[in-house]
């Protein structure tokens, strides 16, 4: 364990790659095998469930550091980070631990989940006394199931095969799958890994994700439409189906095994032939319908534990595949995209197809573009002809761009601000807008709200009000967040807790991919991907848009 959040600290200290290639390799060749196993679990993105509720660690800690709740709550909105806090709030160890990662994570946190709070305290207790700050931080991350490091996992690949002696497109291949949270690392997985030849491997285990990148410049920049095939970009879950060995398994892109999720996906792939791998897009999509449900609609399915019929009835979930990338158990994914594109074809029904688009030329295509929103797509993907099935967002093997939709726009009111994380703790990033509930009549009726608001006086509910309905956090540079951070301290009307209540000065211009009833929020309407696009200096508060605006960019179906 001390040795791993060594590891951490130099990863998080360093912005040079060379040197965190060269920290990784020295950990690895040094770590027992069990202990690179869930190494390089959470270094290439594997997250740790949370195994304690936040507010025991928060008490337990608190309690240590004999802090008053309020100066606890203090320090952490300081420090923007609970781990960070707790490490430096706590007395000094009376103890040290030399135990290894291993012995940590499966025998000391893992079988906490679930214990009563009693013993979770006391074993959070007992650890905090055997680590020091940097284990400290590490073990909060841990439990919390927020671990985060500045490593990509690429890198950790890269560190991995030169470890190995091994090509690190090899190294990825073996890796997937080991961000499963159900498949705990250990030593044999690990040599595994490193095996100079490959070993009998999981018959369910997918290929690398090929990524896109976005397309911000003109299309016709790419050369002639003719080099490309654009398919619709369609808004579901990213998944690889598996079909090997009479079996079938259902892999999303986070590498993360959902096969019990999706039945229709899994009976999807009964019917392909062994040796098969398709890459595609789960969608909820209800019979009858010429276009897929909103995305809000498949996060409903999402975060049901427990799947009824009457769900699967209610939100049925189709495979669009786009993608081949093994065919009667050979890898196909060297071969060009058009290729690969005609094989899929000659496999599966149209219906089953995310669809090609045909167009003579750019201008043709672009107007196919405009029709995504009405399809309930967010654009087209553009893939390059002749490009081979690569692993990450990389360009050695051809490209795919998303050539996604302008976003919906509204422009809106900062009305609340918290502070933000990491290295934007001290400063207010962090904002909730609102819409007026209508237009105003005129720029005195809006301040007339702006003043109710500052005397603290209840809104009337049948006059003029700012409803909230959107927080976010990005789309500002630096510069621009420490000028908003200045206005929100000079114009704090509240604070509840972290968040302050603001006097409303500022209008935003905010995008977003959607918009949707929702019960939840007070507004009626949840906004997707919502972020700041700019602010709105020159415009007063009375021109900021309002909810019946918001409610005409409703997604249609």
């Amino acid at each position: 364990m001390r040795r791993f959040a060594a590891l951490y600290q130099a990863l998080d200290a360093s912005t040079a790659t060379g040197a965190k290639l060269a920290a990784l390799v020295a950990y690895l060749r040094a770590a027992p095998p069990d202990d690179a196993a869930w190494a390089v679990s959470f270094l290439a993105g594997g997250r740790p469930r949370q195994v304690v509720p936040t507010a025991l660690v928060r008490r337990v800690a608190r309690e240590l550091a004999g802090l008053p709740e309020w100066l606890f709550d203090a320090s952490y909105q300081a420090a923007g980070d609970l781990a960070e806090t707790i490490a430096l709030v706590l007395p000094p160890p009376r103890r040290a631990s030399d135990e290894p990662l291993a012995h940590w994570v499966g025998q000391r946190l893992l079988p906490l989940r679930g214990q009563p709070p009693e013993l979770q305290a006391a074993a959070l207790r007992e650890a905090f006394d055997e680590l020091d700050a940097g284990g400290r931080f590490l073990l909060v991350k841990l439990i919390g199931g927020g671990f985060r490091v500045g490593v990509a996992r690429l890198l950790v690949q890269r560190a991995v095969a030169e470890l190995a002696g091994l090509d690190p497109k090899e190294v990825a291949l073996r890796m997937m799958g080991w961000a499963d949270s159900r498949a705990a690392p250990d030593a044999a997985r690990w040599r595994e890994l490193v095996a100079p030849h490959a070993a009998a491997t999981d018959a369910g285990r997918p290929y690398p994700f090929f990524l896109a990148h976005p397309l911000q410049a003109d299309p016709a920049a790419l050369g002639p439409v003719g080099g490309w095939i654009a398919e619709w970009k369609y808004d579901g879950v990213r998944a690889q189906i598996v079909r090997r060995a009479g079996q079938a398994w259902i892999w999303s892109r986070g590498e993360e095994l959902v096969t019990e999720r999706f039945p229709e996906a899994v009976e999807f792939a009964r019917a392909l032939p062994d040796g098969s791998v398709l890459d595609g897009e789960l969608v909820a999509w209800r019979d009858g319908d010429d276009r897929p449900a909103p995305f809000a609609l498949l996060q409903r399915r999402l975060g049901r534990k427990t799947l009824t019929r009457r769900l699967l009835a209610e939100l049925p979930v189709r495979f669009l595949a786009f993608d081949l990338l093994e065919l009667d158990g050979a890898d196909w994914r060297a071969r060009p995209q058009h290729e690969r594109r005609a094989a899929l074809a000659a496999l599966l029904p149209a219906s089953q197809l995310a669809p090609v688009l045909d167009a003579a030329d750019w201008a043709t295509l672009a107007a196919r573009r405009e029709e995504a929103r009405r399809r309930g797509v967010e654009g087209l993907m553009l893939k390059q002809r002749d490009a081979r099935y690569g692993q990450g967002r990389t360009r050695a093997d051809g490209v795919w761009w998303k050539w996604k939709l302008d976003p919906l726009r509204v422009d809106a009111v900062l009305v609340h601000a918290q502070a933000g994380h990491g290295r934007r703790a001290g400063l207010y990033t962090d904002y909730g807008f609102a819409l007026w509930n209508r237009a105003p009549r005129d720029a005195a009726e809006a301040a007339a709200v702006v003043d109710a608001i500052v005397r603290r006086a209840p809104p009337d509910p049948q006059g003029l009000q700012l409803v909230p309905f959107a927080k976010a956090y990005s789309g500002l540079t630096d510069a621009e967040f420490r000028a908003v951070d200045r206005e929100i301290r000079a114009q704090t009307l509240d604070k509840f807790g972290p968040v302050r209540s603001v006097r409303p000065t500022l209008v935003f211009e905010i995008g977003f991919e959607g918009v949707q009833p929702s019960a939840r929020h007070r507004s009626g309407l949840a906004v997707r991907f919502p972020r700041m696009l700019r602010i709105r200096h020159d415009k007063p508060l009375h021109e900021a848009d309002s909810l019946p605006a918001l409610r005409a960019l409703l997604d249609p179906g």
